[in-house]
């Protein structure tokens, strides 16, 4: 079935499908209607769930790590300073390898407070041991909740998927509900390797010391270290997982095939721009432009931002003479975040540095600046001609 409705309704009917048991949420721009949504189906019984109002974010994801460490599918979605309110429990939902599904409708973070659009707030998010996954239109937005559900369950590592607020939260677009039935096949009921039970009271998460110690069993236990270890080494191995889910879910659907990263007119490309979210897809029109200009461009959309794919990366980019990663967030003090994990993926996988094309970082559409087309193809003739105007900002007005 095809509908047309918007990336916040798509989100809430993978969410609906995916078979959550518990939904905890507060309202916050833009994510609001998604968790309307929810609600709505649940109220009206078409949607076999509890929907737990909350006083804020933090209590939101602390129901969700309750309801998943006693065996629920648990769901809940936040934007911008929800997301930072959530914080603490960001981190202690990795840490304790719950397998919580999260949707970020990308928003910019204050102060000063702003409503729009751009990658802060997820990207600040990035090394709390959850995997993010981007989204560039409405099917990505409910197909990629679906296989988070299937990855975060195989992983035991819970997930974001993000988009872009209002450009994709709001907008009205096409796009496939899969059915009941075969989602059903693809991701099967939750069973949780271990979930508390009244009937059985166990403490989950008490204080671990630094050093390996016996349990209450006499058996010998990890300290904080080991597993610390065991969840970088495990997110690591994400990255197949994020694979063969994709590759499981195209078998059935017919839709996927870029779990990690999506090129468009790469293959020939001297030149190549990196970008994230629906900022991917507009880039395909600048190239397209360019194309006939006769420059040899392409476009590298990053869908798996972590654990980063540095090895698809650096194979995409392989044979380039140079990258422009045009990004919506900053480590602030050096850098779009994004272009430095690209460069670090560059240094490690290019068999031969001296060969390695050159990176240009560029920054754009902060706090929901609109980003146009021509300012886009302007900026990336300007820096295929060896120019890039400004300090690296599009759009500024100093």
């Amino acid at each position: 079935m095809h509908i047309i409705e918007t990336g916040n309704v798509a989100a809430a009917l993978g969410v609906q499908l995916a078979g959550v048991q518990v939904v905890a949420a507060y309202p916050i721009t833009p994510q609001t209607p998604l968790t309307e949504k929810l609600s709505e189906l649940i109220e009206a019984g078409e949607m076999d769930a509890r929907y737990v109002p909350v006083e804020s974010e933090h209590s939101a994801l602390a129901v969700c790590i309750g309801a998943s460490s006693a065996g629920a599918r648990a769901f809940t979605a936040t934007s911008a300073n929800g997301l930072l309110y959530m914080h603490e429990q960001v981190h202690w939902a990795a840490g304790a390898r719950l397998p919580i599904v999260m949707c970020v409708a990308n928003r910019a973070v204050g102060a000063p407070w702003n409503i729009w659009n751009d990658h802060q707030d997820s990207i600040s998010q990035r090394d709390t041991g959850w995997i993010q996954i981007y989204s560039c239109d409405h099917q990505q937005i409910i197909d990629d909740t679906l296989k988070a559900f299937r990855v975060a369950e195989t992983t035991s590592i819970p997930v974001m998927v993000c988009y872009d607020g209002y450009l994709l939260s709001h907008t009205y677009m096409p796009f496939a509900v899969p059915e009941q039935e075969m989602v059903a096949r693809f991701l099967p009921p939750f069973h949780p390797s271990y979930a508390l039970d009244p009937d059985a009271p166990a403490n989950l998460n008490t204080v671990t010391l630094p050093e390996i110690r016996m349990d209450v069993h006499g058996e010998m236990a990890h300290g904080y270290m080991e597993i610390r270890y065991l969840l970088q080494e495990d997110l690591r191995n994400a990255v197949q997982v994020v694979e063969e889910t994709d590759a499981a879910f195209q078998e059935l659907f017919g839709r996927g095939g870029v779990p990690l990263v999506e090129p468009y007119r790469c293959d020939d490309a001297e030149y190549v721009v990196v970008a994230m979210g629906s900022l991917t897809y507009q880039l395909w029109d600048v190239i397209d432009a360019l194309r006939t200009e006769g420059h040899k461009v392409g476009v590298l959309g990053v869908r798996l931002y972590r654990p980063f794919p540095d090895a698809a990366v650096a194979a995409a980019l392989q044979g380039a003479r140079g990258v422009f990663v045009m990004e919506k967030a900053l480590s602030y003090g050096y850098e779009g975040a994004l272009c430095s994990d690209l460069k670090s993926a560059l240094y490690d996988h290019l068999p031969d540095k001296s060969r390695a094309p050159f990176v240009k970082g560029l920054v754009a559409g902060i706090g929901g600046r609109e980003i146009k087309t021509v300012d886009l193809t302007d900026a990336l003739r300007s820096g295929l001609a060896g120019s890039i105007p400004g300090p690296g900002w599009i759009g500024i007005r100093l």
